[in-house]
């Protein structure tokens, strides 16, 4: 990967980005792609957007989400232990025995998550995983007066884990979910103006909010923007790791190439220019069966104004919703480049609709 975009991602990644908190890590995207724009702006909950090529027709949205998963402070115990809620898909399994941040307007508050040592235990027979309102956060003081002069109720909490490289093109990071898809439409963008290729098509790169907590900034920014077709960048679950099921899941294997979903709000004709385009440029693609929806801003955009032809674009992701999930950078590397070769093959005016 470029030396700038892989260092950009390192610290997207980083930048924690709680949903419905998500100013910092638009900061650090607004920042980047500005000098790849003819214009960027955000909106009142905080959805950003670069344009490139403003005026032209159709307009088309490639469009991520920039929240991840968090906690936020619920309730401070007389003896200065903090009790959480969930905000988005927290595991509380695997959210015990962890590092975290408390992100308070007086700054960074370090803790742990409590976790009870297995010798303290022995009478217990069989235990339950814990509830998210089992969780608790030491941050090392001794009263609940002490606390509150560190953090007050509603603060979101992060997990510390922050981005990694393991080996053969993999990395590891705690929110791959969807930081993945803001760099890809990023460098799409960026692509596309290096490229000095005569664009027909608007192109409006997105990174909108809270997704995680019901698809919210995603339906706020394709109101407002009116595209004319929309392509999503999200993640989506690899299944080449022991004990999950391919027959229930399907087969995404990480290093094989980004996946291309079917099905509902997937335009059909979107989704064949997608796979045109992957085999102009050699891209492997895989390949994924949705139902009823895809859990992604694919399941909103498609509907708002009467109709908005959208496609998803996903990247493997081991382990999702944890603070270890590992995803191929060379599967990342091609999403942008999918992106940008379907940006070009737009033609002036091109709308797409399903062939009666």
């Amino acid at each position: 990967m470029r030396e700038q975009s892989l260092e950009f991602l390192r610290i997207l990644v980083n930048t924690p980005s709680p949903t419905g908190h998500e100013v910092r890590g638009q900061r650090v995207w607004l920042d980047y792609v500005k000098q790849f724009a003819e214009e960027t702006f955000s909106d009142a909950y905080g959805n950003c957007v670069a344009v490139l090529n403003k005026g032209g027709s159709p307009r088309l949205m490639l469009a991520a989400h920039a929240d991840e998963i968090a906690m936020s402070v619920n309730f401070i115990s007389e003896d200065g232990f903090i009790y959480v809620r969930k905000m988005g898909g927290v595991d509380a399994a695997i959210t015990k025995a962890q590092r975290v941040v408390i992100h308070s307007s007086k700054g960074a508050v370090k803790g742990v998550v409590g976790n009870v040592a297995p010798h303290l235990m022995h009478g217990e027979k069989d235990p339950k995983p814990p509830k998210i309102h089992d969780l608790f956060i030491d941050i090392g003081v001794g009263s609940r007066k002490e606390a509150e002069k560190l953090i007050q109720i509603g603060d979101p909490i992060t997990l510390a884990d922050e981005f990694d490289l393991l080996r053969n093109d993999l990395a590891v990071a705690r929110a791959f979910d969807n930081r993945i898809g803001t760099f890809a439409v990023a460098e799409a963008l960026r692509l596309l103006k290096e490229s000095k290729v005569k664009l027909h098509a608007e192109i409006c790169a997105v990174s909108n909010v809270q997704e995680e907590v019901g698809l919210l900034g995603a339906r706020q920014i394709a109101y407002s923007l009116k595209p004319d077709v929309a392509l999503v960048v999200d993640v989506t679950h690899a299944t080449d790791y022991p004990t999950v099921s391919k027959t229930q899941h399907g087969d995404v294997k990480i290093g094989r190439g980004p996946v291309l979903t079917h099905g509902g709000p997937n335009h059909p004709e979107v989704v064949k220019r997608i796979e045109a385009m992957a085999k102009s440029k050699k891209i492997p693609l895989q390949h994924h069966a949705m139902s009823s929806n895809s859990g992604t801003d694919t399941d909103v955009i498609f509907w708002t104004r009467g109709g908005i032809a959208s496609a998803l674009v996903s990247l493997p992701n081991r382990y999702m919703h944890s603070p270890v999930e590992v995803v191929s950078l060379k599967d990342l590397e091609q999403i942008p480049e999918l992106l940008a070769a379907f940006a070009k093959s737009l033609k002036s005016g091109e709308q797409f609709k399903v062939k009666i």
